[in-house]
């Protein structure tokens, strides 16, 4: 297996050209793990660690462009006030450790349906940006992920960063596991107030072939919600909406949890978050 360590962007961009099967590598807490058991058996390794221009961030024209080198320990302590439902998302994921090496562009690279970073880019309408030789092209993050760890990355493309506008709402993470901490999710839901827009981002994760929008409660929590006046939701609202969340899921049974559980689960963290959002909002 070929080790490549390019020492800046283009250089990496000509790498992965020039060896499309190269698997990238910044902070290897997944790509490790799969060499290691065997899962995974790449012509090479192209380390990206040594390129610079994957770890800043920076705004423009009112919106964030992330680099994809940017850790979870980053995204908490320098972005959880622009992107506090990113930040919330990173604080379960694994541990200190992990948080310290591991980057949201590993996840969406990765493409797990129970990625802890998804959902939340999901529910602000993310982009992603990549790049190759070729030029650069931005995805809806929803086109992006197209399958259990399947993306529409060309070959010679890497992920360069994500777009995404900072929150001008309350923003809610929360997930279900086996247990408090360092657990792969047995599902997981993002929201996401747009009272500019007057609209609501979701997201459900863990509980599909991919993160889906729940659409539907969407649009029934953007008509229920009082923007102008702010009062608070009733039980029948907040319980419909969770309903719809769960009926936007196609979860399975599996080690971590059946799907009747899946949806029942959902269902909850729905209505809390809504109700928590909602709150936050009108404090």
């Amino acid at each position: 297996m070929e080790l490549l360590q390019p020492a800046g962007w283009r250089e990496a961009l000509e790498a992965k050209a020039a060896h499309p099967g190269a698997l990238p590598l910044w902070g290897g807490t997944d790509v490790m793990v799969d060499v290691n058991f065997g899962r995974e058996r790449p012509e090479a390794i192209l380390d990206l660690t040594r390129v610079s221009e994957l770890a800043g961030w920076d705004e423009h024209d009112g919106g964030l462009r992330v680099g994809a080198g940017v850790s979870y320990a980053r995204a908490i302590g320098e972005l959880g006030d622009r992107l506090p439902g990113l930040a919330a998302a990173s604080r379960t994921v694994g541990s200190p450790q992990i948080r310290n090496r591991g980057t949201i562009g590993g996840n969406l690279g990765s493409s797990s349906p129970a990625g802890d970073a998804l959902p939340p880019l999901y529910a602000s309408d993310a982009e992603i940006e990549l790049a190759s030789v070729r030029g650069s092209r931005r995805v809806p993050i929803a086109e992006f992920i197209t399958g259990p760890k399947r993306n529409v990355l060309a070959g010679d493309e890497l992920i360069a960063a994500f777009h995404i506008r900072p929150a001008t709402g309350s923003q809610q993470f929360s997930k279900v596991g086996t247990r408090n901490a360092m657990v792969i999710a047995v599902c997981s839901f993002a929201l996401a107030l747009h009272p500019d827009e007057r609209r609501v981002g979701t997201c459900v994760g863990s509980a599909a072939p991919t993160p889906v929008h729940a659409s539907e409660a969407e649009r029934f929590a953007a008509g229920a919600l009082d923007w102008d006046g702010g009062a608070p939701l009733d039980d029948a609202s907040l319980a419909r909406f969770g309903e719809l969340v769960a009926g936007a899921a196609s979860p399975i049974d599996d080690v971590r949890g059946s799907a009747a559980y899946r949806r029942h689960a959902l269902a909850v963290l729905a209505r809390r978050s809504l109700a928590w959002a909602w709150g936050e909002q009108c404090a």
